[in-house]
C-alpha cells in the first residue's frame, strides 16, 4: 500500500459511495489525506446513505459538507442529495457550486433552500456534462447567458418549471443525448397545457407522471422513447426514422402519433395501454426490423377479431423474442391462432396470464408449435391469495400439462414467475 502512486489512491477513494467514508478513509495517513485533498474526483452526499445525516441540524450538516467539499480541488463529480435533511442557507449552497463549478462534469442536485438558487445561473458556460436536478424551481431561463456547451444528459424530477423555459432550456443544450422529464410541474400561460421541445441532439428520452393536453417531440436523432404512467390528449414524435427502442407503460393517451418515425424500430414494449388497433397496427407495421414486441395487459378498443399471430409472423420476420399477455374477453382471445406462418427467428418466448382459465395451456401449446427454433420460455402468472377449491384445480391441471408438454420441448428451457 505505501508504493500505491497518490493519484491511484485518489482513485480509490473516488470510487466510495458517500462523502463520510471518504473522510474516516482518508484519515489512513498523511499520504491518503493528500489523496484526497489533490487527487479525489468524485464525492457523494446523500441524506439516505447515514440515517445522521437526518438528526444534525441543517446548520451543523452546511458546516460539515462546505469543510468536506473545500478540502477538495479538481471535483469532476458531486453529488448534493439532502431532500430529508431540512432545508439549506441559498447562500451557503451558491459557494459549494461557485467552489466546484469550474471542473465539474457531473452534478446530481438535489438541496431544499430559501430562497430557490439558480442552478442554470451558475452552472452555465461549464464543462457539465451531466446535471440532474430535483426539487427545485426553474425560471427565466436565458439560452445565450445559461448555455451549457457540454451536457450530454439533463434529468429533471420533480421540478417546477414552464413550458417556455423547457423548450429554452434544450436550446440552451447544443449537444443533449438524453433527456429526463419526472413528474415535472408545467407552469402555463393558457388553458391549454401543451409542450413542444426540440432537439437535433437528443436519442433518448424518458417521460414519467406527467398530464398534458398536448406533447409534441421534435428531434432527428431519437433512438429511445419511454413513456410511464402519463395523461396525454395528444403525443407526437416528429423525427427521420432513427427510433429503436419505443417503451409506453401504463399511459393514457388518445391520440398517438410515431409513424415516420417507427421504420427502424427494434423493440416495441407496450404494457398497461388501451388503444386503437387499426391505428396502432398501421404505426407500427412498418417496422420490419422488430425483433422484441412486448404486449402485456393491453386493451384494444376496436377489434372485431382477435391479433393473430399470422400478423406478427409476416409483419416482423427478424422477431426474436415475443411477450404476450392471455386474455380472453367477451368470448374473443387476444393473440388468436389464426393462420400457418410459423415465427422462425424467436428464440425467447414470454407468455402470461391475469386469470387463467382450461385454455392457456392449449394456447401455450400452440405458440410452443409456432416457434421451432425457441430456446427459453418464461411463464408469468398471477395467484391470488384466497384461491378456490376450482381455481386450484386449475392450476393444477395447468402445471401437470405443461411437465407433459415440455417433455416434447426437451432442449428449451422453462422458467416459471408467479406474483
Amino acid at each position: 500500500m505505501e508504493h500505491l502512486p497518490v493519484e491511484v489512491i485518489g482513485n480509490i477513494l473516488s470510487h466510495l459511495e458517500g462523502a463520510r467514508d471518504v473522510v474516516i478513509a482518508s484519515a489512513t495517513c498523511r499520504k491518503w489525506r493528500e489523496a484526497y485533498r489533490k487527487h479525489l474526483h468524485t464525492l457523494a452526499f446523500n441524506s439516505n446513505d447515514w440515517p445522521a445525516y437526518c438528526d444534525i441540524s441543517p446548520i451543523l450538516l452546511e458546516i460539515l459538507i462546505t469543510r468536506t467539499i473545500f478540502q477538495t480541488t479538481g471535483l469532476q463529480g458531486l453529488s448534493i442529495l439532502m431532500d430529508d435533511a431540512g432545508e439549506f442557507t441559498a447562500s451557503t449552497v451558491i459557494a459549494w457550486l461557485m467552489y466546484t463549478r469550474e471542473t465539474l462534469r457531473r452534478l446530481f442536485y438535489n438541496v431544499p433552500t430559501s430562497p430557490n438558487v439558480n442552478i442554470l445561473a451558475i452552472c452555465g458556460r461549464q464543462k457539465l456534462e451531466i446535471l440532474a436536478v430535483a426539487h427545485n424551481s426553474i425560471t427565466g431561463v436565458e439560452p445565450n447567458f445559461q448555455r451549457f456547451p457540454c451536457l450530454k444528459s439533463l434529468s429533471l424530477s420533480h421540478v417546477c418549471i414552464s413550458a417556455l423555459d423547457l423548450s429554452l432550456l434544450l436550446t440552451a443544450c447544443p449537444k443533449l443525448e438524453s433527456l429526463e422529464l419526472v413528474d415535472p410541474e408545467i407552469a402555463i400561460s393558457d388553458a391549454q397545457v401543451t409542450v413542444e421541445l426540440s432537439s437535433p441532439t437528443l436519442k433518448s428520452i424518458y417521460v414519467e407522471a406527467i398530464s398534458l393536453d398536448k406533447f409534441i417531440l421534435e428531434t432527428d436523432s431519437i433512438e429511445r422513447l419511454h413513456l410511464r404512467d402519463c395523461a396525454l390528449e395528444v403525443f407526437e414524435l416528429i423525427g427521420k426514422g432513427t427510433l429503436k427502442y419505443f417503451k409506453i407503460d401504463d399511459v393514457s393517451v388518445i391520440h398517438l402519433d410515431i409513424a415516420e418515425t417507427v421504420d427502424n424500430l427494434e423493440v416495441v414494449d407496450v404494457s398497461s395501454f388501451t388503444i386503437i388497433w387499426t391505428r396502432f397496427y398501421q404505426m407500427i407495421s412498418r417496422s420490419s426490423k422488430l425483433r422484441k414486441l412486448r404486449l402485456w395487459d393491453v386493451t384494444f378498443d376496436d377489434y372485431d377479431e382477435g391479433i393473430d399471430l399470422e400478423t406478427i409472423a409476416v409483419c416482423f420476420p427478424q422477431l426474436k423474442h415475443l411477450s404476450l399477455c392471455y386474455e380472453l374477453r367477451d368470448g374473443l382471445m387476444h393473440y388468436g391462432l389464426q393462420g400457418s406462418s410459423n415465427l422462425e427467428n424467436v428464440t425467447v418466448l414470454e407468455l402470461g396470464w391475469t386469470v387463467i382459465n382450461d385454455f392457456f395451456s392449449h394456447w401455450v401449446e400452440e405458440l410452443l408449435k409456432r416457434c421451432p427454433n425457441l430456446k427459453k420460455l418464461i411463464i408469468f402468472g398471477v395467484i391470488s391469495e384466497a384461491k378456490s377449491h376450482e381455481e386450484c384445480q386449475i392450476l393444477a391441471k395447468f402445471t401437470s400439462s405443461i411437465v407433459r408438454l415440455m417433455r416434447k420441448y426437451m432442449h428449451v428451457e422453462v422458467q416459471f414467475e408467479y406474483e
